[in-house]
């Protein structure tokens, strides 16, 4: 029987020590690793198979925008490809860097192409290094949304920008509020807000102000590097980081591009959104986040939470609904990715 799914490719920070050697157990000796390697090399960078291979994770290695983009490309784009044949893809969409992965993995760029895109991206941020991102939660440890809690933080986040300092929402992510800013402004929301989990706040290592009005610079110098031509009307549905559908024969490439090397680099990207739009226009029995990492699984929960999907209201609804049967894959993760391969 012929499962309906909608694919979620994932963003930054989703290969770390774990992930180390993905490519080499799950895809090696596919032919689009020699493609992905002479692009690299071609650019004078170390080859992704050469990273993937290395005999250590180092996060200053394999944790900066030159390497960590073009291996999460790789490893999801190649998951996507072993889906087996009963798996019927009906909409594709990603999270911040995803969306590069997911505009491959629904036709709107070829392999190389999508890696060139996030090959290019990944550089030109790194060599910016502007700015930064911060994590903290909106919800509690039930996943159940709250508004006041929601409103109060981004609040916060107003007033600091507000003064001297930059602060902006950067992802929507289900349960969590990914900001971005300056210095000023993530020191400032770190002094404002209590510790949670002994975790939180917690600033995420090698990103910078992602989907902010800091990154312009970036998105100008992608869009002296990207032609229009690499990219092509999509195969299948795409959903932005606004929640908008791009619909196969009904999409202007050069329109695509401008979204993607303009509000894409330095607006809001609703992750959360594009979710919640995702199951109610498409109805899927199933979401699939490829790999690399597993992180990404509980944004997917905490949005379809959000929208009440299958009335769904909180982590322990889920979780009974996953149990009866597989409402989320995430082929990260060992004993769900036979899921979904075969």
């Amino acid at each position: 029987m012929t499962c309906r799914a909608v694919l979620i490719c994932p963003g930054r920070g989703t290969y770390n020590k774990p992930e180390l050697g993905y490519l080499r157990r799950h895809h090696a000796g596919h032919p689009l690793l020699d493609t992905f390697d002479d692009l690299r090399r071609a650019g004078g960078q170390t080859p992704v198979t050469e990273l993937d291979g290395a005999e250590r994770f180092s996060n200053a290695v394999h944790g900066v925008g030159d390497a960590a983009s073009p291996l999460i490309y790789a490893a999801s784009y190649l998951d996507m490809l072993a889906l087996a044949e009963d798996i019927e893809l009906v909409a594709v969409t990603g999270n911040s860097m995803g969306w590069y992965i997911a505009l491959a993995a629904a036709g709107a760029l070829d392999a190389a192409g999508g890696f060139k895109v996030v090959n290019t991206m990944g550089r030109l941020m790194q060599e910016a290094s502007i700015g930064g991102q911060i994590i903290y939660p909106c919800t509690g440890p039930d996943w159940r949304a709250d508004p006041a809690r929601r409103a109060a933080l981004l609040d916060t986040v107003a007033q600091i920008d507000a003064g001297a300092a930059v602060l902006r929402l950067s992802i929507d992510l289900g349960g969590m509020l990914v900001l971005a800013g300056d210095a000023a402004g993530l020191a400032a929301f770190e002094a404002s807000v209590p510790r949670l989990d002994g975790r939180f706040p917690l600033r995420l290592p090698h990103h910078a102000a992602f989907h902010t009005y800091l990154q312009e610079p970036v998105a100008e110098q992608g869009r002296a590097a990207l032609p229009t031509d690499l990219f092509n009307p999509p195969v299948l549905p795409l959903i932005d980081g606004r929640g908008a559908i791009w619909w196969p024969g009904a999409t202007d490439p050069g329109a695509l591009r401008a979204y993607t090397l303009g509000h894409q680099v330095t607006q809001t990207y609703d992750f959360t959104r594009a979710i919640r739009n995702a199951a109610r226009e498409f109805a899927p029995d199933m979401f699939i986040v490829t790999g690399p990492g597993n992180t990404l699984g509980g944004a997917v929960a905490q949005s379809l939470i959000a929208c009440g999907w299958q009335g769904m209201h909180s982590k322990a609804a889920f979780s009974r609904r996953q149990s009866e049967a597989p409402l989320l894959v995430s082929m990260g993760l060992e004993d769900q990715r036979g899921i979904v391969t075969g």
